[in-house]
């Protein structure tokens, strides 16, 4: 075994691998990330930290671009596999280490990068395929940001979303320098292809810079399949619209169907979940492998009595944590006639601090069968610009992420505000 081979089997044991969900498959998302960090493997939080890209389950034709940009992101030695069940994910995690170790793949791959990088973004930012991966028909993946009307790889972050612009708890970190994709309409091009800022009025009839970002389908705490299209002046969303981009009936596979209504382990679950999406953006990674683990262990265990242990003793911590709550307090609040009239459930009463005890009770009490599992509508996605208008980039993600969203149908249509 050469310097190479030793150097590369030392460098695969702390492979990070970033995840990209398809709508419809939260499960196997859930899945990949148990068995990496069973691996000790770590969760790539962007492009630029990842060796291996992970999609759960096949794309559809709504993604495929997307996708492709976020691959093209990612820097080599890489390798991306495609993970259609919770059962595919240990032989597609053997397959990336191998071709992470696969000396003349990379180096052909590499190879390929350096001879057509000029050429793989026109004046339309379209991304050249690179090798699609083995075993699979379909492009993999790209990512989730974009400049103006036009997607450009490589000029974009989907790493962790930070928390609010007041301090966040343990470790938070602030975006709006997280490379959210920037652009403008009708603007003459910088060099370079980046687009400039257009020039609006603020409400003291100053002119200040309009930029336009879009945030998902695919990044890191973030619904699968939402696309966020923000208009910011200075760093406040002063216009938003959103899309739910969502797979068509021939790419939801039997292995993993939507969740079965009547089902108290995976509604605990899906809590947990988005609880611990929440605690990510605000920075407590503790509590975010916590919620990790009781949402394993209700989706790929039989065990009840350790879960809800668990629940009870993360929901109490989470209760005393005053930097947490100071964090979270007063962002995004909804009062009982605000969230009449624009049609939200009232389970979202309160702010932002408020809504996450709410998911954690809820997961608690269904594990304990005293909470309804018929829950009322859940939030439209024709609602969530109206949220997250007046609040900086960090504030909102902090927001979506309280809204406790289901997992989206997977033949739905797409919708648009």
């Amino acid at each position: 075994m050469g310097l190479t081979d030793v150097l590369g089997h030392a460098a695969v044991r702390h492979a990070h691998v970033l995840v990209a969900e398809v709508p419809g498959h939260w499960v196997t998302r859930a899945a990949v990330e148990r068995h990496v960090l069973a691996r000790g493997w770590r969760l790539a939080r962007s492009p630029a930290d990842a060796d291996i890209l992970a999609v759960c389950g096949p794309p559809g034709p709504h993604l495929t671009q997307p996708l492709a940009q976020l691959w093209e992101q990612l820097p080599g030695p890489r390798a991306r596999i495609e993970i259609d069940s919770p059962q595919a994910v240990l032989p597609a995690l053997d397959t990336a280490r191998a071709d992470l170790l696969d000396t003349a793949r990379q180096r052909a791959d590499s190879r390929n990068r350096s001879g057509d990088h000029a050429g793989a973004h026109d004046a339309h930012g379209d991304v050249g395929d690179r090798g699609p991966p083995r075993g699979s028909g379909e492009h993999a993946a790209g990512g989730g940001m974009e400049r103006g009307d036009h997607a450009h790889a490589g000029h974009g972050d989907h790493g962790q979303g930070p928390s609010a612009g007041r301090a966040g708890h343990d470790g938070t970190e602030h975006a709006g320098h997280g490379g959210m994709g920037h652009g403008h309409g009708g603007m003459d091009m910088a060099p370079g292809g980046i687009p400039l800022a257009a020039g609006g009025e603020d409400r003291d009839d100053l002119e200040m810079d309009l930029l336009h970002l879009r945030l998902g389908p695919v990044l890191v705490y973030w619904p699968a399949g939402l696309v966020l299209r923000c208009t910011l002046q200075g760093d406040v969303i002063v216009d938003a619209q959103a899309d739910l981009l969502v797979a068509d009936d021939p790419y939801l596979t039997a292995a993993e169907s939507p969740p079965a209504p009547d089902d108290p382990r995976q509604f605990a679950a899906r809590r947990c979940d988005n609880a611990l999406s929440l605690l990510g953006l605000a920075g407590w990674d503790d509590a975010v492998s916590r919620a990790r683990r009781i949402r394993d262990a209700l989706l790929f265990t039989e065990d009840l009595d350790g879960p809800a242990g668990e629940l009870h003793r993360l929901r109490r911590r989470v209760d005393r944590s005053w930097s947490l709550r100071w964090s979270l307090r007063r962002i995004g609040p909804l009062e009982a006639h605000e969230l009449a009239r624009r049609g939200l459930p009232d389970t979202l009463a309160g702010d932002v601090y408020d809504r996450l005890l709410a998911m954690l009770d809820h997961a608690a009490d269904s594990i304990a069968g005293q909470h309804p599992i018929c829950r009322p509508p859940g939030t439209p996605v024709e609602a969530i610009p109206d949220l997250v208008r007046g609040w900086d980039l960090a504030t909102a993600r902090l927001i979506i992420a309280s809204l406790d969203l289901d997992p989206p149908a997977a033949d739905r249509e797409v919708s648009r505000a």
